[in-house]
Formats: structure tokens, C-alpha cells, sequence
């Protein structure tokens, strides 16, 4: 089988995918896995199937770091390497953005130059990947191997053609890039002033002065083991925020097709804002509105997005809402606790999940109200602009994935600028 086989490209040549470039299957042989022994004081980055999946082309982020230890027994594979996975969230593709390790549940391909390209061969996965999927969909773990990688058909053009194709889609992937880029600066803003403000306590106080730094008082907090500001208070998460269990549909009620409610079950539904849409319930149970925080309860704990829509949510999240209307500072609130589990977790004190009763009782300093809405003012505008290059994101995607079948079979041609 020709995946793309058409009456537009039959002088394109038919080749297997392994005459393109070599495939190998990523390194993690100790066992178990989350041994704290191969992450204290880590420092090579380590990426796992979920990671690959939030991409849009390029990995440039990671949650876990590889010592030595952990390093030995893993492999850390070059930038640009295409990253395939074939366990989990099977048949995502997505390039290194700077050296990583990845676990055998993904598969790194390495082209001959002289054949192909990696940034054409993520698009030929882009093209396949339903197709993949649903000949996996039903075995017994949902997965793929390499035997079965390599042997893949495919139409394949002429090097100089591949080029054009790819520069056409990475032209749009760029400028998804770009948005996701200032998307990621605008969140790192609210974060730094977060932490001036609500950690270092040097908010402005009636002079406009930082508040510690020029001596406001300061008092010793016992439920935090640290002094906050006098007027401060403490209070635990559910008295800050409304929070929802998220509850799994019960029954085979899940589906890709747009049947049903919008369903999220964990972070790998996770871009870098808002969640993408991949499942549908019939059958939905716990609910999430728009504008409410989406948060793994599950590994890895904390990690956070925002519903765009109303949504049900399964059994690997929580939705929050502010119970004082100050939503940008409850999200940045969880990101600090997020920071909090990330340093247990390098620390050798990894855990799988939070519990209700653990994630209600969360403490915070909680500061008076004029100074939220002086930061949810500020944020505000950062959040309207996110906002904004998401929306254009999701036309872009849709305008290459509409793009995408045509060029791969051959429909729609790339010619040259000055033959217009």
C-alpha cells in the first residue's frame, strides 16, 4: 500500500521509508523507570510520548533531566532529529529543538541528506498519521515497532521537489512558531512579576516602593514556615478557587469524529495554551466551563492549560475557578505550586498523582484584593494577546492541514515565484 499514490504524482517514485534515512528506537534500559536515581541533579533533557504529541514541529521544552547515571543507560540524540512515537500517543512526530534523550516508546529518524529531510519526512507522518492509527487502533496495546516503520510506501519526489513542499508548510509551522514564541514570553512576564510580587513580597506598597525592600512589616506565618506580609492571610485552595474532580465517561462513549461533548483526560491534550481538541464524549460527566484552569492531577502533576470551550474532564484533571473573580493570579498561583512539584520530583521525590485531599488543602499566602486586581490588570492585556495568536494559530493549522493531502499527492503544484 501507497499511502499517497495518485494520478497527479505517478512519475514520483515508489520507496520504503528506511531508504530515506535510518530509524532507531530511543534508549531507556533501567528498570523502573522512575527510578530517582537516574533524575537527581539531572541535566540532559529527557522527553517522553506526550511531549512529542504538544509540539507543533519543534521540541523546545522539557519537564525531566537525565544525570549521568540516567544518561548511560539512555542515548541523547542530536537537534533537528525527527522524533516518531510508537507507544501511547502513537505516530506523533515532532523535531528536537536542541539535544535530548527520549525512552524506547519513540523512535528518532536521521535522514540521508542526499534523499530526504527530516522537516519533509514530519510532514509525510503528519500526512499518514490517522492512517497509522487506525491500523493500530484494536491490538492489544495500540502500538507500532520500526519493522513496521521501515517498511511503510510511500510516493516520494525528487529531492529539490521535497524541499519545495516542506518550505511551503514550514512556512506556516514558522509562523505558528512565532506566535507560540511571544505566547510563551508574554506567560514568562506574568510569571517573573508573580514571583517580585507574591513570593519575594516586593509588590508596590502606598509609596510605590517594593514592599519587603523598604521594610514593610513583615510577620512569621506557621502553616508556611516563612514570613509574609502582616496583612496577609493564609488560606487553603479551595477556599481561594471552586474546584471540579474531573470524572471519566463510563462505557466506550469516546470518539475523534465530533460526536458529543469536547473531552480532555490529561496534559497530553496540552499545548502551550489552550488544550487541542482530539475526543469527543457521548456520554460526558464532569464538566469544565470556559475560562477555567485545566490541571493534571496525574504525572506530570501541575502541569496546566486553560478551556477555551465549555468541556468534560476525565479522571487525569481538575478544573479551578477563582471564587474571587482574580483568574490570572489563581493560574499563576498553581504554576508556582507546579515549580514546587518539579523540584520534588528532581529531587528523587517523584509522585504519580495528587489527591483531592492533598490538591484542596494546597496553602497560600493570600494578599488583599486591590493588589489582585492590580495583577489580574496587568495580565489582563498579556492574556488578551495570547488569546489572539492562538485564534490565529488554529486558522493557520487548519489552512496547512487543508494544504497538506494536496501537496503530498501531488494535486496542487510548487512552482517557482518568477514563473508567475
Amino acid at each position: 500500500m501507497k499511502f499517497n499514490s495518485s494520478k497527479y504524482n505517478e512519475h514520483w517514485q515508489d520507496k520504503k521509508l528506511d531508504e530515506l534515512g535510518t530509524f532507531n528506537r530511543g534508549k531507556s534500559k533501567h528498570r523502573p523507570r522512575n527510578d530517582p536515581a537516574l533524575f537527581v541533579n539531572g541535566k540532559y533533557p529527557l522527553i517522553q510520548t506526550g511531549e512529542v504529541k504538544a509540539a507543533n514541529l519543534f521540541i523546545r521544552s522539557h519537564t525531566d533531566k537525565y544525570n549521568d547515571f540516567g544518561l548511560k543507560q539512555s542515548k541523547l540524540w542530536p537537534k533537528n532529529t525527527l522524533v516518531i512515537t510508537i507507544a501511547a500517543n502513537i505516530a506523533e512526530t515532532a523535531l528536537l529543538g536542541y539535544p535530548m534523550c527520549f525512552p524506547d516508546s519513540v523512535v528518532g529518524f536521521v535522514a540521508d541528506s542526499d534523499e530526504s529531510s527530516e522537516l519533509f519526512m514530519h510532514y509525510v507522518f503528519t500526512y499518514i498519521r490517522r492512517s497509522i492509527q487506525n491500523s493500530a487502533s484494536g491490538s492489544i496495546q495500540d502500538n507500532i515497532n520500526i519493522d513496521y516503520l521501515t517498511k511503510l510506501m510511500f510516493k516520494i519526489p525528487e529531492k529539490f521537489y521535497q524541499d519545495k513542499i516542506a518550505a511551503v508548510l514550514f512556512s506556516i509551522d514558522q509562523k505558528i512558531e512565532i506566535n507560540n514564541r511571544i505566547n510563551a514570553k508574554l506567560e514568562a512576564m506574568a510569571k517573573t512579576l508573580y514571583d517580585y510580587w507574591f513570593v519575594q513580597f516586593d509588590f508596590p506598597d502606598e509609596n510605590g516602593k517594593p514592599y519587603k525592600s523598604s521594610g514593610g512589616k513583615m510577620v512569621y506565618s506557621k502553616e508556611l514556615k516563612r514570613e509574609i506580609p502582616a496583612v496577609w492571610e493564609v488560606k487553603e485552595l479551595h477556599q481561594i478557587a471552586n474546584i471540579t474532580m474531573g470524572q471519566s465517561p463510563e462505557g466506550s462513549s469516546y470518539n475523534e469524529d465530533g460526536n458529543g461533548t469536547v473531552f480532555f483526560q490529561g496534559s497530553t491534550d496540552f499545548g502551550i495554551r489552550f488544550p487541542n481538541i482530539r475526543q469527543y464524549t457521548t456520554q460526558p460527566s464532569r464538566f469544565a466551563k470556559a475560562g477555567d484552569i485545566l490541571l493534571s492531577v496525574r504525572a506530570p502533576v501541575g502541569t496546566m492549560n486553560i478551556a477555551d470551550i465549555d468541556c468534560c474532564i476525565g479522571r487525569g484533571l481538575a478544573a479551578l475557578k477563582s471564587k474571587d473573580g482574580f483568574d490570572a493570579y489563581l493560574f499563576y498561583v498553581m504554576d508556582y505550586f507546579k515549580r514546587l512539584f518539579d523540584r520534588r520530583n528532581s529531587e528523587g521525590t517523584t509522585f504519580g498523582s495528587i489527591t483531592k485531599n492533598d490538591l484542596f488543602s494546597l496553602q497560600v499566602a493570600y494578599p488583599d484584593k486591590l493588589l489582585l486586581q492590580a495583577y489580574d490588570d496587568v495580565i489582563a492585556e498579556n492574556n488578551k494577546l495570547v488569546l489572539n495568536n492562538q485564534k490565529e494559530n488554529q486558522k493557520l493549522t487548519a489552512l496547512r492541514d487543508w494544504l497538506l493531502p494536496m501537496l503530498m499527492n501531488g494535486q496542487v503544484q510548487v512552482t517557482d515565484s518568477k514563473q508567475h
